[in-house]
C-alpha cells in the first residue's frame, strides 16, 4: 500500500505498519517509518508509485491532485480517495480506509479517539477566533474545514466559517478588525511561532497550537481534545 496523505500514513502505520511500502516526503509520523518516499502530496512521482505495484493507494480529495490519481488508475493501480470536512466524517473515513480498504480489524485507537471527543463537556462561553494557516499572503480557515469543526467542538467559533472560500486570502488589517476574541496559530502548514501573534495581532490573545493535533485525522485525535484545549486556555490566562 502507498499513502499520499500524512494523516492516513500515520493511521495505517499506527495500526499495521507492515502494510505500507510508500509514503510522501511529508509523512513524518510515526518517526522512523522505513518506506519508499514518492515525493510530495501535490507532486508525487507516479512512475515510482506504479513501480512499487501497490495493492492500493490511499489519497484525499483536498490534499492530492485529481490528474495524479487519474494517472495511477489508468495504470491499473486501485486508488481510494477520502473526503474529510469534519470530525464525524473523519471517523467514518478512517474506518473505511482501515477496515474496508486495508482489511484490518477496527483499531482500538480509533475507538479511544471517538470516546475522547464524546467526553468533551458542553462549552460554556464561546469565543470567536481568526485561524491563519499561511502568511505571505495571509490565508485563514473559511467554511467547511476539519480544523474549524474541531475548534467549534472546543468552544471556539471561526470568524470566517461562513466565508465563500474554504481558505480565503485576506489582508491582515481586515483580520485584525474582524472582532475576534483570539487568534489561533497552528505550526503547520505555515510554521507560525509565538512571535507571530503579538507582531501581527497586537493586543489579541494568541494560541499557538500543534498543527498535527488540529489538522491531522489519525491516532493524534486521541489526545487532540486535551492538547488543543490546554493551548487555548493558556492563551487566555
Amino acid at each position: 500500500m502507498v499513502s499520499l496523505v500524512p494523516s492516513l500514513t500515520e493511521a495505517v502505520a499506527g495500526t499495521a505498519a507492515g502494510l505500507l511500502v510508500g509514503a510522501t516526503d511529508w509523512c513524518t509520523h510515526p518517526a522512523g517509518l522505513d518506506v519508499t518516499r514518492i515525493g510530495g502530496t501535490k507532486n508525487p512521482d507516479t512512475a515510482r508509485i506504479i513501480a512499487l505495484a501497490p495493492d492500493l493507494v490511499i489519497a484525499n480529495e483536498e490534499e492530492n491532485r485529481a490528474p495524479d490519481l487519474a494517472g495511477l488508475r489508468a495504470a491499473g493501480v486501485p486508488v481510494l480517495v477520502t473526503e474529510i470536512r469534519d470530525l464525524d466524517q473523519a471517523f467514518g473515513e478512517l474506518h473505511r480506509v482501515l477496515v474496508d480498504g486495508c482489511g484490518l480489524d477496527r483499531p482500538g485507537w480509533l475507538d479511544e479517539a471517538e470516546a475522547a471527543w464524546r467526553a468533551l463537556p458542553v462549552p460554556g462561553r464561546r469565543l470567536r477566533a481568526v485561524v491563519p494557516v499561511w502568511r505571505r499572503p495571509w490565508m485563514v480557515l473559511g467554511h467547511d474545514t476539519f480544523a474549524g469543526d474541531l475548534l467549534a467542538r472546543l468552544g471556539v467559533d471561526n470568524v470566517y466559517a461562513a466565508h465563500a472560500d474554504r481558505y480565503p486570502a485576506l489582508p491582515v488589517g481586515e483580520l485584525r478588525a474582524a472582532g475576534a476574541d483570539l487568534v489561533v496559530l497552528p505550526d503547520e502548514p505555515y510554521a507560525f511561532t509565538a512571535e507571530d501573534g503579538p507582531e501581527a495581532f497586537p493586543g489579541l490573545p494568541a494560541a499557538l497550537v500543534d498543527g498535527r493535533h488540529l489538522t491531522w485525522y489519525g491516532p493524534s485525535l486521541r489526545t487532540a481534545p486535551a492538547v488543543l484545549g490546554e493551548a487555548l486556555r493558556a492563551a487566555l490566562r
